[in-house]
């Protein structure tokens, strides 16, 4: 067994986990003011959209800060 296969599978997680919260964004029902920018491969919205979104409940829950 390779002693790095429990980090792999952490790191993993973490992805999916970020990949998750960046769908939602996109195409979540209640956030349709999220978009892709092509051109320098982020999401942008409004600074009030965003405020709006971090001072949410499921916002608070994750712990990244």
């Amino acid at each position: 067994m390779l002693k790095a296969k429990p980090n792999l599978e952490s790191r993993i997680r973490t992805l999916k986990r970020d990949l998750t919260i960046v769908y939602d964004m996109l195409s979540g029902k209640d956030n349709g003011s999220f978009c892709w920018d092509k051109h320098r491969l982020m999401v942008v919205v409004e600074d009030a959209v965003w405020n709006a979104y971090i001072s949410g409940n499921m916002f608070k829950q994750l712990q990244i800060f």
